[in-house]
């Protein structure tokens, strides 16, 4: 099977597309206008479909209806520009029920399958997508496996599986066990769409590609790093998953901790998938153990509250709709890491999320160490230190900022800066995180997918924080006021009164 995908890998061929869960949000939402979009890039291969596998009981043309409607709500723009190509699309979208934890089901999308590549002429190359709660993932593989569909004696097949990814340390490894029991590893692609977004892959772009950079990029010359990734809104109808999820589990031990990977990476000695994943992975298995009777120290949690803003009452997170009355469920997580290699030995990385906070933003800061010599220490306006800023989201783009000569005179000193944006490259536009991520799985490049091993470190750096709120009451859940940038105890992180988080960004817009 190992061979089949090598072999494949870089080539864009005929192909099925089956989404389990395609009646769900997810589908609707972010994958069926992705795929569409590819469509009219002209990114697809010439002989595709996509076959919905939900557990509604409908035919082709009730489902194609369903997709006509959903495509007009959620992929407006791009149906207002491209009606045309609509319709040719839903020619490509097919329906079959599957009912996830109904066996026999399996079987009859196992012919289904059969019967509609043997009548369009399709190869059975297959990517299978879990678009589906994730203690349905097991069940489903087990199902797939039992009645061939991981089968490659007729082509490739992948399986691309949402986070989270396990649900702690152990539950990490089981589930990678199970998937392992008919995949191998590069047959399972888990999908991250923060490492989907362009700015989040122009990280390595920056470093890598600029000579004023890359020297500078290790513990001689920076200070700190900051890590933000804020919502501005509160957990809606989510309550029910996030209240067994939180914050660290929901952004920190996926998202964030695979951002520091890539900020924190050495050169890769080639520029291809495996290489770039080993030297990611060095750098979750280098971040140093928070133990236990560290946690009150290194690591802030914290939940909103009922709040008024705006003449506005907005609900506290215990009165979300299914959130346990007196949950104890971090909406916020603020904390200091370290990487305990050769480059960054004692350079912190502070890293924060959070909902209901003033604006929806994610940027990197790095902050590099001031001039060894201060010759204009007493006659700076602003501070003295230089910042280069890597916005994620939204308003993509970079920034740098230094210290400038204010006109007149003297030596008085300002910071300034220079900022470029994404939006600038006009003549191109900027794919979402899904196309780009659906796209490389078709093509069989898994760089931008988390590993096993990527995994395992990840959970086994977040277990014993994690395990330290459940069983120390005396670690404090700080609440904070909707619309704030969370407890004010977040600052004592620095371990300086003259430090503290930094606002986003100006220069790029927030939402």
């Amino acid at each position: 099977m190992e061979e089949n995908n090598k072999k494949k890998k870089g080539t864009i061929e005929n192909q099925i597309l089956v989404i389990f869960g395609s009646n769900g949000d997810l589908a609707k939402r972010k994958l069926m206008p992705a795929i569409f979009q590819l469509y009219i890039d002209n990114l697809l291969p010439e002989n595709f479909v996509v076959i919905g596998a939900g557990s509604q009981e409908k035919d082709e043309l009730t489902n194609r209806k369903e997709v006509n409607v959903n495509m007009k709500e959620f992929a407006a723009e791009a149906v207002k520009q491209n009606p045309e190509m609509l319709k040719t699309f839903l020619n490509h979208i097919y329906y079959q029920k599957v009912h996830n934890q109904t066996e026999e089901d399996f079987g009859a999308l196992k012919t289904y399958i059969d019967a509609l590549s043997a009548k369009l002429n399709i190869p059975q190359n297959i990517i299978y997508y879990f678009s589906i709660p994730p203690f349905l993932y097991e069940v489903v593989a087990g199902h797939m496996i039992k009645f061939g569909l991981n089968n490659e004696e007729n082509g490739w097949k992948r399986i691309i599986i949402e986070k989270p990814f396990g649900y702690s340390y152990d539950t990490a490894i089981d589930l990678d066990t199970k998937l392992r029991a008919g995949f191998n590893e590069d047959q399972i692609y888990r999908i991250d769409h923060y490492l989907g977004k362009e700015t989040v892959q122009n990280i390595m772009v920056t470093r890598f590609s600029n000579g004023f950079f890359e020297p500078i990029w290790n513990r001689k010359y920076i200070d700190r790093v900051e890590i933000t990734a804020a919502e501005k809104i509160g957990v809606g109808n989510r309550g029910g998953y996030y209240d067994t999820s939180g914050a660290m589990r929901d952004m920190i031990q996926n998202h964030l901790l695979q951002v520091l990977a890539v900020v924190a990476m050495e050169p890769p000695s080639i520029f291809d998938s495996e290489s770039i994943r080993n030297e990611s992975v060095k750098v979750l298995q280098s971040l140093r153990p928070i133990k236990p009777h560290e946690v009150a120290a290194n690591v802030v949690r914290g939940q909103y509250i009922e709040t008024y803003v705006d003449e506005v009452t907005e609900k506290g997170y215990r009165q979300e709709k299914d959130v346990k009355p007196n949950s104890k469920t971090e909406t916020f997580v603020a904390l200091k890491i370290f990487v305990d290699n050769w480059r960054w030995g004692d350079v912190p990385f502070y890293i924060r999320t959070g909902k209901h906070l003033p604006d929806r933003v994610t940027e990197v800061v790095i902050h590099l160490k001031p001039a060894p010599h201060l010759l204009f220490k007493q006659r700076c306006v602003a501070q003295s230190t230089n910042m280069i800023i890597l916005r994620i989201s939204p308003d993509a783009g970079v920034a740098v900022d230094f210290g400038m000569k204010i006109p007149g005179a003297g030596y008085k000193v300002q910071n300034v800066n220079m900022a470029f944006h994404y939006s600038d490259l006009a003549q191109n536009k900027i794919s979402e995180a899904y196309e780009r991520l659906l796209l490389d799985c078709m093509i069989g490049d898994s760089t931008l997918y988390a590993r096993a091993d990527a995994v395992k470190a990840s959970w086994k750096f977040v277990d014993p924080i994690l395990n330290a709120w459940e069983n120390n009451p005396d670690i404090p859940l700080y609440f904070y006021e909707c619309n704030t940038w969370g407890p004010k105890e977040s600052n004592l992180l620095f371990g300086d009164k003259e430090l503290k988080w930094r606002a986003p960004f100006k220069k790029f817009k927030t939402e």
